[in-house]
């Protein structure tokens, strides 16, 4: 397994201070963001949300890895992932709202996420294929969870991507339980990431709460892949909180004694003690990044309520170049019912 910030100094690594204070500062973004979220959700702000929480530098590393060219296929889970390769906030917040995905005018190549379990990964191998098909130089970073790795998407998949030498790397971020369903009883494989060796190419594992080795691992996995040779990553991470916020742990899960330390500890806690070691993190810098995570946050958060509810038509409109008889009748039913009902408000 992968590993850095317990056994090298900053100074023994290839990551400059500037990119280890970044990647602490976006720790600290995306963890205050799901803070948010959550928060928000429970006064019902937001209908339902995925908490992420002990998953931020699974994410962020990666991230941090990518450049602007490459495409990010995501799950349901992967909002820091987004949030830290530039996605706003507000854009965030307002697909848990209801709203169409990814409103601000920003350019990065970011699929839409994948609610349904693994049926991005296939997408990610054809966006692989397509890229070669045209000779483009981009990579594909596809995100997943270990549950994902029991459909028969997740085979197809890396199988399309083994035999046609798609640029991806298929990003598993293994947090020890699909829903309630824990690790040992999905599969009989000593790790995830040797599954990839049934596909003809190469997989590792690297310690999902170290970001400073999620960020090398993730490199080196998009070198590969720009090359034509895909790569499995098994991060090996925790979920400190629910499934999503229509869950409850208590009623399946118990501590995890048998999980090393560094598995479950917090990510964040973590990285801030090793950078404060490393005399590359201070009081002051911590309270400013503190102070202007808080602004961003208001201001995606005052976005997301101000912006205009969308229009019902907005269901429908992009389905087909031309719409069906049968979605034509849904439209009407639809515009019926909400004048029956005199809905003026769609938020409320």
């Amino acid at each position: 397994m992968h590993q850095l910030i317990e056994e090298r100094g900053l100074e023994e690594t290839d990551v400059d201070e500037e990119t280890a204070v970044a990647l602490y500062r976006d720790l600290v973004r995306t963890r205050r963001f799901d803070e948010r979220a959550l928060a928000l959700q429970r006064r019902g702000w937001m209908s339902g949300y995925p908490p992420y929480k002990g998953q931020e530098a699974s994410q962020v590393g990666a991230a941090h890895a990518l450049t602007d060219e490459d495409w990010i296929v995501p799950t349901y889970r992967s909002n820091a992932l987004q949030i830290a390769h530039g996605v706003p906030m507000s854009d965030i917040f307002l697909f848990r709202r209801g709203y169409p995905e990814y409103r601000s005018d920003h350019d990065l190549n970011v699929f839409p996420q994948a609610v349904p379990i693994a049926t991005q990964i296939p997408h990610a191998a054809g966006l692989g294929m397509a890229r070669n098909y045209t000779d483009g130089e981009e990579a594909i970073l596809c995100y997943f969870g270990d549950g994902a790795t029991s459909e028969g998407d997740f085979h197809e998949g890396l199988n399309f991507a083994g035999v046609f030498d798609a640029p991806v790397v298929f990003f598993c971020e293994n947090n020890d339980w699909a829903i309630s369903l824990p690790r040992e009883r999905q599969t009989a494989s000593a790790t995830i990431a040797q599954k990839a060796e049934a596909y003809g190419f190469s997989g590792l594992q690297v310690d999902g709460n170290d970001p400073l080795a999620v960020l090398e691992a993730t490199e080196k996995g998009l070198e590969h892949a720009r090359e034509g040779e895909p790569v499995l990553i098994e991060s090996l991470t925790y979920r400190q909180g629910a499934h999503t916020t229509s869950d409850d742990p208590s009623r399946y899960r118990d501590e995890r004694e048998d999980l090393p330390a560094w598995r479950t500890a917090d990510p964040l806690e973590r990285y801030e003690a090793y950078l404060r070691e490393q005399g590359v993190l201070d009081d002051d810098l911590c309270d400013t990044i503190s102070e202007e995570t808080e602004a961003e946050l208001e201001d995606a958060i005052e976005t997301a309520e101000s912006t205009p509810a969308p229009d019902p038509s907005d269901v429908f409109d992009p389905v087909y170049s031309e719409p069906t008889p049968r979605l034509r009748e849904q439209q009407v039913w639809l515009e019926g019912f909400l004048e029956d009902h005199d809905v003026q408000d769609l938020e409320h």
